[in-house]
């Protein structure tokens, strides 16, 4: 249930892993992909909540730390892996352009934010609708728009059109105030 505060155990349980590390899981339930997010201050990534919680522009995820990438904030967010595979900003990428084209419906995703260490709360199901890069004044991050589906959206088959009226959405509580409770 949406607004559901849970343990780092139950979270990686309901979605059948022993450990979610990555912040960006796409596919991984099979009919949606799975993010985790943050907007705790020092969150490695700058991502926020728009139009009353309803909208969150999460922002993708840096090269992974290696000899080849010593500092990772400093290069640009990869859309490829080495061996030209697409990473995980790329099939999300990949994902909000097809839709925006019609090819399929938008991607489902479930997302989960980091409240303290250990909790996280359970925000529900969005629909991914754009993804673009814009610079930090560093480099090159992607930003991906997610929309909160309402609680009948969320039950509709991948297939069934989603209606996105924002007087519809349903909003997330602030992380501030989740911490306070």
């Amino acid at each position: 249930m949406a607004g559901e505060i849970i343990s780092y155990n139950e979270m990686c349980r309901r979605e059948g892993q022993s450990s979610l590390q990555r912040g960006m899981n796409y596919g991984l339930g099979g009919i949606y992909s799975v993010i985790l997010m943050s907007v705790r201050r020092g969150a490695p990534y700058r991502d926020r909540w728009e139009e009353s919680g309803s909208v969150l522009i999460y922002e993708g995820h840096d090269e992974p730390r290696s000899a080849h990438s010593p500092e990772p904030k400093q290069m640009d967010q990869p859309q490829f892996t080495r061996l030209g595979k697409l990473t995980q900003n790329g099939l999300f990428q990949q994902a909000a352009h097809l839709s925006k084209v019609g090819e399929r419906p938008p991607e489902k995703v479930k997302v989960y934010e980091k409240i303290i260490d250990g909790v996280w709360s359970y925000n529900g199901l969005f629909s991914l609708v754009d993804a673009w890069q814009e610079s930090d004044r560093v480099r090159q991050v992607f930003k991906f728009k997610l929309v909160a589906l309402a609680e009948d959206e969320a039950n509709q088959s991948p297939a069934q059109p989603l209606a996105m009226a924002s007087g519809d959405r349903r909003r997330v509580i602030p992380s501030a105030i989740k911490q306070l409770v």
